[in-house]
């Protein structure tokens, strides 16, 4: 079984009490009656700040965020477990190295990468066959992939990856869509749990990596994993440097005993030492610095856990509860078929769970624009904005946000996405300055390390193929 576990704490949020007034956030049921219809609103005026913070935070604002941490029992994330030197720098030149692609034109970081705050800036990737990096990204065909490139920041505290939850790790083990591909010894090599998992899947996608010609691995399904997965690693085994840095991280181990789950649990392991992320505002005012947030991230935060309910889904350390909720977004892209996105039930097949996708971490969410599972928001205030009446914000979406060529790739399904709306969003008002003091603490999530990571990329691979910087 697996050699570590996270298991993130889920806040279990009831009421709190600030000034006399009682929050109610009570959970719904996601499978209560879908939410009706609501009026417009037209009351949100995001560039309206309204700020004038002086040096000190305001002891009141203070003293009422810190009533709804001690109720809530929030706290810092837990640290990162730890990664030894040979096992992060082979997880490092792994992650850079575009030979884990079938042509050798993409790496996992070229989608994820530290200059781009650990994404690549669009609201669709770019896989397979494409070229450039972030905005300067292009495909000869104008081919994205169907959905938008999540963050890694603090991996170690989730259990569930992937916009569809198709990797979960919990108590009996993981669940992946490889099944008993993944034996009993390969998940006991997976030792960082879900996200040494995740690492496995990306290369045998050939819209992501594998590409669908030109190259040997290029003739299997997506689901043939592990001839996939060998063929990856008769390439590994064909460069010294590699096989010589396998066995440093995997001491008293031989190469030709190796399976892709010692390169997916190495890349695992850089990820969550690389990108962990715990020196925000927000964790230093729940480490005891009263003065580390602005007043209007103060506000935004006390509404966040209070008012607003955006706790009752985006709970725990990561600000997460890893479920899964359909929001109300357009459909953009080419979805998975048709131009649609079922969401969850592309993992599950289950029809309860259409259009539900992960709610994901919030940390140095700021610095991962666009938003949305397939980045159907350019900015965050709007992103925010959308959550007051996610009907309406629906229907009159504006796709000139988009980049031109998916501006008429938006589906025509808004109906059929309505209908299962989260009950989740029942009731959510936000006005203007309500929307500009959730911004500013979304902006406290931020860690000033992460805006700068480029000391991340490696000079070179042991592959001799160009490194993404």
């Amino acid at each position: 079984m697996m050699r570590w576990m996270v298991a993130p704490m889920l806040v279990l949020v009831s009421a709190c009490q600030l000034d006399n007034d009682i929050w109610a956030v009570d959970p719904v049921d996601e499978d209560d009656e879908a939410a009706g219809a609501g009026e417009a609103r037209d009351d949100i005026d995001v560039d309206d700040m309204g700020e004038d913070d002086s040096a000190d935070a305001d002891p009141q604002l203070v003293a009422q965020l810190q009533a709804v941490v001690d109720q809530q029992n929030l706290s810092t994330i837990d640290p990162a477990p730890a990664v030894s030197d040979d096992l992060y720098a082979l997880g490092q030149l792994l992650a850079f190295d575009k030979i884990l692609s079938g042509n050798g034109d993409i790496a996992c970081m070229t989608c994820h990468h530290p200059t781009l705050a650990s994404g690549d800036a669009r609201s669709l990737s770019i896989g397979a066959g494409g070229s450039g990096l972030g905005a300067d990204r292009v495909h000869p065909t104008d081919t994205r992939i169907a959905r938008h490139a999540p963050a890694l920041f603090n991996l170690h505290d989730l259990d569930t990856l992937f916009w569809d939850g198709r990797v979960e790790a919990d108590r009996r083990g993981l669940d992946t869509p490889a099944g008993g591909e993944i034996d009993a010894g390969m998940e006991d090599t997976l030792e960082y749990g879900a996200v040494a998992a995740q690492a496995m899947f990306p290369v045998t996608s050939a819209a992501e990596m594998r590409g669908d010609a030109g190259n040997e691995l290029a003739g299997y399904a997506d689901d043939d994993f592990t001839e996939i997965w060998a063929g990856l690693m008769t390439r590994l085994g064909d460069i010294d440097e590699y096989v010589e840095r396998f066995e440093d991280a995997y001491p008293g181990e031989d190469f030709e005993d190796m399976t892709f789950a010692h390169a997916a649990n190495a890349i695992g392991a850089f990820e969550v030492s690389a990108f962990e992320s715990d020196g925000s505002p927000w964790d230093r005012f729940l480490a005891g610095d009263t003065d580390a947030m602005s007043d209007a991230q103060l506000r935004g935060a006390s509404l966040f856990f209070g008012p607003a309910r955006c706790v009752v889904c985006h709970s725990g350390d990561s600000l997460t509860d890893e479920n899964f909720h359909n929001i109300g977004l357009p459909q953009i892209g080419p979805g998975i078929v048709d131009g649609e996105d079922l969401g969850r039930e592309e993992a599950t097949g289950a029809p309860q769970d259409r259009f539900r996708f992960r709610t994901p971490p919030l940390r140095n969410v700021a610095l991962t624009a666009p938003y949305g599972h397939a980045g159907q928001f350019a900015e965050l205030e709007d992103f925010i904005a959308h959550y007051d009446d996610p009907q309406q914000s629906l229907v009159t979406y504006d796709a000139s946000q988009l980049e031109p060529v998916l501006q008429d790739q938006v589906t025509d399904n808004a109906d059929e996405v309505l209908a299962t709306l989260a009950p989740q969003l029942r009731g959510i008002d936000l006005r203007g300055g309500d929307v500009a003091d959730l911004v500013a603490f979304m902006e406290a999530l931020t860690d000033p390390a992460a805006e700068d990571m480029d000391d991340l990329i490696p000079d070179a691979v042991p592959s001799g193929l160009p490194v993404d910087d």
